[in-house]
């Protein structure tokens, strides 16, 4: 009897999280019926709950989303599918391949590196057997001569 007095006594605490969940009031009151209706299942079988306000406040939460996974997505349209390319992204993206391609060679490597995802200094230095100093002076001499070609352009 201490578990269905427990019950009732956490009606209250679940009606408030169920309406801040549930877009009406109706809702919230199934919401909060599902989850007693879960917790008395439980109980029956004669699982325990330590911590019987938690445990229903989980379990109205989880009820709440599997009533949100249910509410159904508007169909793509044909027209939603399609997106325009962004010309002027490509052009940036072509003209700094364009310059990084003019750099002089020990800068250009280096930067193919980095292009190619090696963003540590120090990992850079390792795969190229070049010091760690040489790497950072060539790297930031490189992007200083992108930054000059960029913005001449």
């Amino acid at each position: 009897m201490s578990n269905a007095y427990n019950l009732v006594a956490l009606i209250p605490m679940l009606t408030r999280r169920a309406r801040r969940l549930s877009h009406d009031r109706s809702e919230a009151e199934d919401l909060v019926q599902d989850t007693l209706l879960k917790l008395c299942q439980r109980l029956r079988r004669g699982r325990a709950v330590e911590d019987l306000p938690a445990y229903a406040m989980r379990t109205l939460q989880n009820e709440a989303r599997k009533g949100w996974r249910r509410i159904g997505t508007e169909e793509l349209q044909e027209d939603d599918a399609l997106t325009q390319p962004d010309a002027l992204v490509r052009l940036d993206c072509a003209d700094t391949l364009a310059a990084i391609a003019a750099l002089p060679q020990p800068q250009r490597r280096l930067l193919e590196l980095v292009i190619a995802g090696e963003t540590s200094p120090r990992a850079i230095a390792l795969a190229t057997g070049l010091p760690l100093g040489t790497v950072m002076s060539r790297l930031a001499r490189a992007r200083a001569k992108l930054r000059l070609v960029l913005a001449e352009e």
